[in-house]
C-alpha cells in the first residue's frame, strides 16, 4: 500500500508545470507612522520651533503658512509639500489667515529609500510640480479615510489600520517614483550604489525562491555571474557594491537566505531531510547535512530535534 502524498510546498518542482510563473520580492519593511491628522487653524495660530526623530510630510489642504525650517523661511500654499529629515529645527505659524494642513510622521527601515529621502535638499515640493502632482492622488486616499467613521467604520478598528497602512505604503511608492529619478542626478554615489546593492538582493531572493531543478545548483558560480550579467557589470563590481552597502560578499548573503529557508522547512516535519535537500538544490543529501552543519553548527536532523523539543508543551 502506497504512503499518502505529503502537502506540496510553494517550492515544490511539481508544482512548476506552468508555461509561466512570476515571484513576488520578499517585503521585509517596517514603516512606524506617529500623529497622522488634519487641523484647521486661525490666523494667530502658530507652533514654536521644535524637532523629532521622525521623517515629517506636510501638505497644506487650503490657506497659507510659514514654515521655517533650519533657519530658512518658506511660504506653503495650498497643495505645496514639505518634508522634513530627522533632527531638522522647525517651526510653522499662519500667514495672515487661517489654513489647514495635513501632517504624518514617520520612520521607516528601508535601506534604498532612506538613501533616497536622505540625499533629497529640497524642502518645499511646490503644488505645480512634479512630486506633489504625483503624490496628489496617493494623498486623496489617505485624506479620504477621515471620513470612514462617518460610514459607521470604529477609527481605531484594525481595518481602518490596515486601510491607513496601504495607503501610507502607496503614498510612499509615488514619492519614490517622483523623486527618484532627481535624485539619482545629484552629486555623489551612495544612492546609486545602494539602488544596484537592492537589486542585486532581490535576484538573490529570487534565486532561492525558485525550484531548483538541478543538484549543486546553490553552489555553483553561475548564480552570482548570472546576476552581474543580467545587471550588465562585472562580478568584482557586484561583490564590491553589494558588500559596501549589506557588509557582507553576495555568496555569504545568499547563504544566509537559504539557512533561513532550511530551517524553516525544517521545522516542518512533512518534509524529509532529503527532500529538503532536493528543495534546496543539494541532490547529495550528505552534501546538504555538511553546508547545514557548517553554517547552524549542528546537522539538520539535531535542528529538527531541538525544535521539536522548544515546541513541545512541558
Amino acid at each position: 500500500m502506497s504512503s499518502p502524498p505529503l502537502p506540496k510546498h510553494p517550492h515544490d518542482p511539481n508544482l512548476t508545470v506552468a508555461a509561466e510563473e512570476f515571484f513576488f520580492p520578499d517585503v521585509r519593511t517596517t514603516v512606524n507612522l506617529f500623529a497622522i491628522h488634519t487641523r484647521s487653524v486661525g490666523r494667530d495660530w502658530s507652533y514654536p520651533p521644535h524637532e523629532h526623530p521622525q521623517y515629517e510630510i506636510n501638505i497644506v489642504l487650503a490657506g497659507e503658512q510659514i514654515m521655517v525650517v533650519d533657519g530658512r523661511s518658506f511660504i506653503q500654499r495650498q497643495g505645496d509639500l514639505i518634508l522634513l529629515r530627522p533632527g531638522i529645527v522647525h517651526s510653522s505659524r499662519s500667514n495672515g489667515e487661517g489654513f489647514t494642513y495635513f501632517c504624518m510622521h514617520f520612520d521607516i527601515d528601508d535601506k534604498l529609500f532612506l538613501s533616497l529621502l536622505s540625499r533629497l535638499e529640497q524642502v518645499l515640493f511646490p503644488a505645480d510640480g512634479t512630486v506633489a502632482k504625483q503624490m496628489g492622488p496617493a494623498l486623496g486616499k489617505l485624506l479620504g479615510l477621515s471620513a470612514l467613521e462617518d460610514k459607521g467604520i470604529d477609527g481605531d478598528s484594525v481595518a481602518k489600520r490596515m486601510r491607513i497602512q496601504s495607503a501610507v505604503f502607496e503614498l510612499f511608492a509615488t514619492l519614490w517614483e517622483a523623486v527618484s529619478s532627481e535624485a539619482a542626478h545629484l552629486p555623489g554615489r551612495g544612492y546609486v550604489q545602494a539602488e544596484l546593492a537592492h537589486q542585486i538582493a532581490s535576484r538573490l531572493q529570487g534565486r532561492v525562491n525558485q525550484p531548483y531543478r538541478q543538484a549543486g545548483s546553490l553552489e555553483k558560480q553561475d548564480g552570482i555571474e548570472g546576476i552581474s550579467s543580467e545587471l550588465g557589470i562585472s562580478v568584482s563590481h557586484c561583490n564590491r557594491v553589494f558588500r559596501s552597502v549589506f557588509g557582507v560578499s553576495p555568496r555569504v548573503y545568499l547563504s544566509e537566505l537559504v539557512l533561513h529557508e532550511a530551517k524553516l522547512l525544517l521545522a516542518d516535519p512533512q518534509w524529509s531531510v532529503q527532500q529538503i535537500a532536493d528543495l534546496l538544490g543539494y541532490g547529495d543529501i550528505a552534501h546538504f547535512s555538511r553546508q547545514f552543519k557548517r553554517w547552524a553548527g549542528q546537522s539538520p536532523t539535531s535542528y529538527r530535534k531541538n525544535i521539536a523539543l522548544e515546541s513541545s508543551p512541558e
